[in-house]
């Protein structure tokens, strides 16, 4: 997959730049790309490196033409106190500015004096090497937050006093970035590209270095990192002809990754949705090495940080856009919030558009595109994050391992069986005693959709889709089995949710309890949902058979709870 076209365009939108991309999106690598290119120690590579690819075919006068210098703050350690993070941040510079020092040694007709306590004297020193050069300093600075969001957001706790240390008026972090925007001012430094997942700590040092053009909503950007489908659909094509299958099993390998890696979009004008490349490369080489696909779609190595979610959910107002989110409700902002920082963290109150914008950058949330009135519209992007939503709730809600494993040989036994009893006797018993009063007074299709959601996620066997588009409607939840299982004596299911209000029934919750599954049928408001659900049900069928063909082995079941006391139950349909 050749990006390296995107260096003109990178060349072309100026000479300090941010840009920002979730974790395992290619950002390194990006780096990486751009370091051989300008590195004036590799001219004689250039066509080794470049010459087949797009860059290679029509350069830019400004390759191989800098010395480059390259910080990964991903190096540096987020200590719990602000000496021994400074200490972290000096050695990592020191290190990198000695490397620096002995690559261009032959340039130089300075020599670079490193000083073991204060990387900005280095810094120093190593720019007046440079201006004793006919070149200039390119610097590249990878995951320049890292440390900053992990200090945040790496435990799942608001605890901000090591991090508000940090980001003090005098701090060590502030005082580089502030060297970096002074050496760009004809002292050797040209050209800066930073990359990072968010803003929050370029938020904070814009005092220091408000000089940074944010490149990361262009639309020429917004495939810059990531896979498009057509390059997705070519490697499947290698795979499946070195494996000799038939060409229709590229088909059903697509709609998996589509299904679990696809759905990203990092610009408002975007024209297509892009794949997570970390996780497709994770599936090419499962596919490749075994032809069959991954057991499990995403590598235990690869999974996303829970913690982030956690943390957001402590946020004020946090909970509320998660449970929309998983839940397909719509999410929706005018402006993407591009500026916070962490006295905007630590407010007691926040808005929609700081936690739907953070849960944004972290690319737990992507764009959408746009409604009517031209406002952006979030989604989650795939089900590898839909896992990371549920897990996070799952754990939430029962706290205990044990709990949650009992519960999930329960959801393994209705997979093959088809009786949802067991869970239902659950939700009843346990699960909704978790449920807080607020939960409890505003409970609708979704509280009780998100509950049996969290309880049969399953991301082994299925292709689970919430609020799958059908006739203008949305089905509450479609479990189909992925194609590579489909010999396995598992069932696919499509469920729809109803909600009574004990004053729809007009009963206490302590009479509720008392009556029978058949005193509970026979009440008015419960046969007219049941019916409700049954029509919803039928008219989705037909929409699913259409899609999925014959080979769907479907069992239709309607829910309805009556608050959050009964749980009733039943197979609309039995599978053809």
């Amino acid at each position: 997959v050749d990006r390296s076209s995107h260096i003109r365009l990178i060349e072309e939108a100026g000479h300090q730049l941010l840009f920002l991309r979730p974790r395992r999106f290619g950002k390194s690598l990006l780096l990486s790309m751009l370091e051989n290119y300008y590195d004036v120690a590799k001219a004689d590579e250039f066509e080794q490196l470049f010459g087949e690819l797009a860059i290679g075919q029509n350069p830019t006068p400004k390759h191989n033409q800098y010395l480059v210098m390259k910080w990964d703050f991903s190096m540096v350690e987020p200590q719990d106190d602000v000496k021994g993070f400074k200490k972290s941040l000096h050695d990592h510079l020191n290190n990198q500015i000695r490397r620096f020092a002995e690559r261009y040694q032959d340039y130089f007709s300075y020599t670079i004096k490193i000083d073991e306590e204060n990387a900005i004297s280095s810094f120093e020193s190593a720019l007046i090497a440079v201006q004793s050069t006919e070149y200039k300093l390119y610097l590249l600075i990878d995951e320049y937050d890292n440390f900053a969001n992990e200090m945040m957001m790496g435990r799942g706790e608001i605890n901000p006093k090591r991090y508000k240390a940090l980001l003090s008026a005098e701090s060590s972090l502030k005082t580089f970035f502030r060297a970096v925007k002074s050496a760009s001012s004809g002292r050797g430094l040209e050209r800066v590209f930073i990359t990072g997942v968010s803003q929050i700590l370029m938020s904070d040092i814009t005092s220091a270095y408000n000089v940074a053009k944010n490149i990361y909503l262009e639309p020429e950007f917004n495939e810059l990192c990531g896979f498009k489908e057509s390059e997705i659909k070519t490697a499947l094509t290698q795979i499946v002809k070195e494996c000799g299958f038939e060409e229709d099993k590229i088909k059903p390998a697509l709609s998996l990754m589509r299904a679990f890696y696809d759905g990203y979009c990092f610009s408002e004008f975007g024209s297509q949705e892009i794949y997570n490349p970390t996780l497709a490369l994770y599936f090419f080489d499962s596919f490749q090495k075994d032809c069959q696909f991954p057991h499990r779609m995403l590598d235990s190595n690869l999974t996303m940080d829970l913690n982030k979610l956690t943390y957001l959910s402590c946020l004020p107002n946090g909970r509320a856009v998660i449970l929309q989110a998983l839940n397909g409700a719509p999410l929706t902002l005018s402006l993407l919030a591009n500026r916070f920082g962490v006295d905007q963290m630590l407010k007691t109150s926040q808005s929609t558009q700081f936690i739907i914008s953070l849960l944004y950058y972290l690319g737990i949330l992507t764009l959408d595109g746009q409604t009517e009135l031209e406002e952006l519209r979030f989604k989650i992007p795939n089900l590898v994050v839909r896992e990371l939503y549920v897990e996070h709730l799952f754990e939430k809600l029962l706290p205990e391992d044990v709990e949650r494993e009992t519960i999930r040989e329960m959801a393994k036994a209705f997979y093959q069986t088809g009786d949802l009893q067991p869970i239902c006797d659950l939700m009843e018993q346990r699960y909704f005693e978790v449920f807080d009063n607020r939960d409890y007074k505003t409970a609708n299709e979704l509280t009780i959709k998100t509950a049996f959601l969290t309880a049969l996620f399953d991301d082994v066997w299925y292709i689970m889709d919430s609020e799958m588009p059908s006739r203008r409607r949305y089905t509450d939840l479609t479990m189909i089995l992925r194609p590579d299982f489909r010999h396995l004596p598992l069932r696919d299911f499509l469920f729809e949710f109803k909600h009574l209000k004990l004053s729809d029934v007009k009963l206490s919750g302590a009479k509720v309890k008392e009556l029978s599954l058949t005193e509970l049928e026979a009440l008015e408001p419960v046969k007219e949902k049941k019916a409700e659900a049954e029509k919803q049900l039928l008219d989705y069928q037909t929409d699913l058979k259409s899609k999925y063909g014959d080979a769907l082995k479907l069992q239709l079941i309607s829910v309805v709870t009556v608050g959050f006391e009964r749980v009733l139950w039943e197979t609309v349909l039995k599978p053809w």
